[in-house]
């Protein structure tokens, strides 16, 4: 049962907090002005411009701050401050009996791919695969991306574009979206995070890997099911990659494409979503229509 969480309206509350990599205040003071700019009230939780080795924080202190941001009434909407590493370490300990009751849209992508697919798995409600604060920059604060994240926090349905790529597989496919960062979903696979993909059209993206390893995590995913049933694919961007001293000898999308070359569902790939300034806030969770074609094709959300 899907439970979605209330849009916002101007003057809501959101909480900005960094419960995984640590955040410079400066840059996230920078971006909460940005959101207070749409008409929102904004609070910076203590956890950032803190520093603990590569965290934010201890795990005891970022636990509890986000929990007690998803317990609290007033906040409508959390945006997390950046990702890194961080949040499977708190995933377990998080109490959601009274954001179960009381949802609210929680924004980011990379490390908070964890926490998307946890809440989505459990408890059906859907999240926000966004930019974070971290992406928030005066050099993007314009940008149609950012927006589309006050676009996606306020329910204004949305088509997203994309133009057409050789590895390319046309066709039209309905489903929920689900998906994220490739390196923290395949980390959940056969825990009790791992989505149920059969009949969903779903979501990769990643940054910083070696080629071998995109290619190992894939067969992760074909191994563990988590591809025989979709209803389609859609791949971000790959960034930043990696090559041992003897190359692997394809790229990312033609690792992606050779695993997935037998099923005959639609894919796109360098879909405009991940580490990048061309980012789309997606709604994960919701239904969604896939369109590829020969000259490109369009990923819009579908209003239950």
């Amino acid at each position: 049962m899907m439970k979605i969480p209330p849009y916002l309206k101007k003057g809501d509350l959101i909480g900005i907090t960094c419960s995984s990599s640590k955040m410079e205040l400066a840059a996230a003071e920078y971006a909460a002005g940005v959101i207070s700019s749409w008409g929102y009230q904004v609070h910076l939780g203590i956890t950032v411009g803190t520093s603990f080795h590569n965290f934010s924080a201890p795990d005891e202190l970022r636990l509890e701050e986000l929990q007690d941001m998803l317990d609290d009434p007033e906040i409508k909407a959390i945006i997390f401050g950046r990702g890194g590493y961080g949040m499977v370490c708190l995933l377990d300990s998080l109490n959601f009996t009274r954001f179960r009751k009381h949802p609210k849209w929680l924004c980011g992508y990379s490390d908070i791919t964890t926490l998307h697919a946890h809440v989505h798995q459990h408890f059906g409600i859907p999240t926000i695969h966004s930019m974070m604060c971290s992406g928030i920059r005066p050099e993007t604060a314009e940008l149609e991306y950012v927006q589309s994240l006050e676009h996606a926090l306020r329910g204004k349905a949305y088509k997203y574009a994309f133009t057409p790529h050789e590895l390319n597989r046309t066709g039209q496919a309905s489903g929920v979206l689900v998906g994220g960062n490739l390196s923290l979903l395949a980390n959940l696979s056969g825990s009790p995070s791992q989505i149920d993909t059969a009949g969903k059209i779903l979501l990769l993206e990643d940054i910083g890997e070696y080629r071998y390893n995109v290619d190992r995590m894939m067969y992760n995913l074909l191994r563990a099911g988590w591809l025989d049933k979709l209803a389609g694919l859609v791949v971000g961007a790959f960034v930043d990659s990696k090559e041992t001293e003897t190359p692997f000898g394809q790229t990312e999308f033609e690792i992606i494409e050779s695993i997935v070359q037998d099923f005959d569902y639609p894919v796109c790939y360098n879909f405009p979503s991940g580490h990048q300034p061309e980012n789309y806030a997606l709604q994960l969770g919701m239904p969604h229509l896939l369109k590829v074609g020969a000259k490109g094709g369009t990923l819009a959300v579908q209003k239950p």
